[in-house]
């Protein structure tokens, strides 16, 4: 994998945390970022092939399982955002990752 490759990755990777800070369940981050940041949730025709936000959430399970068990027992709706605030916020990450990767 190339910089971009690693770039994207690490980029997906800190949006599926940004979610997290706002206890969106896996399927909530999954709906989310495919929706306000284009992501592919699977693998298809139109996806890059080395990346998909599945992957990526479940390799974070693997590689942080208690930390997981934990975030699922303490998810809490009450500070879910709203449809408008996810997407600036989706919007400022992916433009600060652009910036990231530029340097």
């Amino acid at each position: 994998m190339g910089d971009s490759s690693a770039s994207y990755i690490h980029m997906v990777h800190h949006l599926i945390e940004t979610c997290m800070t706002f206890h969106m369940t896996k399927e909530e981050c999954i709906e989310t970022l495919s929706k306000h940041a284009n992501i592919a949730s699977v693998i298809t025709s139109t996806a890059k092939p080395w990346i998909n936000l599945i992957a990526v959430w479940n390799e974070l399970e693997k590689e942080n399982k208690e930390f997981f068990e934990n975030y699922a027992k303490s998810q809490s709706k009450a500070d879910c955002m709203s449809a408008e605030e996810t997407t600036k916020l989706i919007q400022e990450i992916k433009l600060d990752a652009s910036k990231d990767a530029d340097h």
